[in-house]
Formats: C-alpha cells, sequence, structure tokens
C-alpha cells in the first residue's frame, strides 16, 4: 500500500505500483486498472486504496515539480525569467496562485540545497 506523502524532513516512501494499464484496456471506460475483475470487496477495497494513495502521492509530487520549476522561471537572475503572469498563463493558474506556487518552490529548492535565505 502506498504511504503518505512525507513532509520535509521526512524521507520519501515510494506509492504503491500503478501497474501497467494496455492500450486496448485503458481505451475500455469500463476499465480501470483491473479493478472491475475483482470479485472479493476486502480485495477490491484493498486495491482501490492503494490506487488512490499512489494517484494522491504523484499528484503531490507533481505539485511540488510545478512550485519547483515556478521557481526557476522567474528566478530574477535569469535573463529569461517570466513574471508570475506569464507562469499562470502557462500553467492555467490564476496569477495570485502562480505567486504562491513561486514563493513554495522556492522554499523547496532552499531545503533541498542546503542553502539559506533566498537572495531574492
Amino acid at each position: 500500500m502506498a504511504e503518505p506523502t512525507p513532509r520535509r524532513n521526512e524521507p520519501r516512501l515510494r506509492p504503491a505500483p500503478l501497474l501497467f494499464e494496455p492500450a486496448e484496456a485503458a481505451g475500455d471506460p469500463e476499465h480501470f486498472f483491473d479493478l472491475e475483475s475483482i470479485d472479493d470487496p476486502r480485495a477490491l477495497l484493498a486495491r482501490a486504496t492503494e490506487l488512490t494513495l499512489a494517484f494522491r502521492a504523484a499528484a503531490d509530487r507533481a505539485v511540488e515539480f510545478q512550485a519547483i520549476a515556478a521557481a526557476q522561471l522567474a528566478d530574477p537572475r535569469r535573463f529569461d525569467r517570466l513574471t508570475t503572469a506569464d507562469i499562470a498563463e502557462r500553467a492555467e493558474w490564476t496569477e495570485d496562485y502562480a505567486k504562491k506556487m513561486v514563493e513554495f518552490g522556492r522554499d523547496l529548492l532552499r531545503g533541498a540545497d542546503g542553502r539559506g535565505p533566498d537572495p531574492v
């Protein structure tokens, strides 16, 4: 089963494997990771919970990468930096949310490389 997303100083645990979804099965709206073939409700609940936690962990991790990218794109040291309005447009966010994501990304970057406060 997948583990909850760890916070800053906790080591990351890997989510449960999502397992390969064949192309022909992925096109079938009734087919979802073979859950429809599980007859035992206990097994169905366990596997559906694993998938839920794995997707949640993947979404949390993807948001962190979005924030890091936003912070890097907004870095004033870059000659090609983007404004938060530009970042918001590219990511389909509001400008206010883009500002928050840039700050979140800066926090993540500071924690990742061990530097002190961001000079920006």
